[in-house]
């Protein structure tokens, strides 16, 4: 397939620990251009899980979406992303981003003013992957420390801000290399937040997608159900409010009285909006359109009880 992006896959955070590096071994024989492994609490580290896969595979770039900054000073943060770059060069996306607020409260990481953090941290954790020292911010207190020489890359690997608000993303359009927006990414989505974001250097975006695929399209639209049924919560906002279905989702999400329910009711249409579904034409043509709309890497999020088997089906939009 000629495309005007890349187009990606998530790792499953659940996935079994033996399925892992076979998974990213297909992803990589396939011929996903990327792999993008997560951080969620309770689940699997976003560093260990991308040493691992870039280890076992030798072509699929490897992203880490994403490391809350209230979970790792910034210099370690540095230390193990420039590692990677190191060991598998110019292989390894790092994402960073606020993290969900209700985890980092119950870790007790919420900082009283999230985008300072966030923007002191990015900027710290870019200038010591190029060698620089950092002078030290209200969060970010680093104190003459700088990476020794033989450990900074040759080149260092993108830095990218996993955020959504305006706010959050005019900070990634300072200073950042890339933005990642999680899903759902809509086209409208993508142009809204390219707005917001506003960069004035080349600056990447990735955009997340719940995903299925299947030769019966209403076997693939009911497949990705599952994975839309907490969006409508009020951390999605950013994302629904460019939608022109917007009002009547918010009004259907206040009349269920389940998650459940909110999905099954959800209209055939919307979830093809929410979704990169369908057959392998009607897919491929949603990925156009995030193309079109400034979307630079598409990854897609695999549903279902087989994460392997949907991997495979997946594969018939490369």
């Amino acid at each position: 397939m000629s495309r005007a992006g890349s187009i990606g896959v998530m790792l499953p955070r659940d996935l079994a620990p033996s399925r892992v590096l076979p998974f990213a071994r297909r992803a990589d024989e396939l011929g996903f251009d990327e792999l993008w492994v997560v951080e969620d609490l309770g689940y699997r580290g976003g560093v260990g899980q991308a040493a691992a896969v870039l280890a076992a595979t030798g072509r699929i770039r490897v992203g880490i979406g994403l490391l809350p900054v209230g979970a790792r000073n910034a210099a370690f943060a540095a230390m193990e992303a420039a590692t990677l770059a190191q060991l598998f060069p110019g292989r390894t996306d790092i994402g960073i981003g606020h993290g969900m607020p209700d985890w980092m409260r119950s870790v007790g990481q919420w900082p009283a003013s999230p985008l300072t953090l966030l923007e002191e941290y990015l900027d710290a954790v870019t200038a010591l992957l190029r060698g620089e020292p950092v002078e030290p911010g209200e969060y970010v207190r680093l104190a003459g420390v700088r990476l020794e020489a033989a450990c900074v890359p040759d080149t260092p690997p993108p830095v990218l801000a996993g955020v959504r608000g305006p706010r959050s993303l005019a900070v990634s359009g300072r200073v950042a290399d890339g933005t990642i927006l999680a899903e759902p990414t809509t086209p409208e989505y993508a142009r809204a937040a390219l707005a917001h974001i506003d960069a004035r250097r080349p600056h990447r975006l990735v955009g997340y997608n719940v995903a299925a695929v299947h030769s019966d399209a209403s076997v693939a639209v009911d497949a990705v159900r599952a994975g839309l049924e907490w969006i409508g919560e009020p951390d999605w906002a950013p994302h629904l409010a460019p939608l022109p279905f917007a009002a009547e989702f918010a009004a259907l999400r206040r009349e269920c009285g389940s998650r459940e329910e909110f999905v099954r009711r959800l209209p055939e249409e919307w979830v093809r909006q929410l979704a990169v579904t369908g057959t392998a034409p009607d897919a491929r043509a949603r990925l156009a359109e995030l193309f079109a709309a400034g979307v630079d890497s598409v990854v897609l999020i695999p549903v279902g009880p087989d994460p392997s088997a949907a991997l495979e089906q997946l594969a018939a939009v490369l």
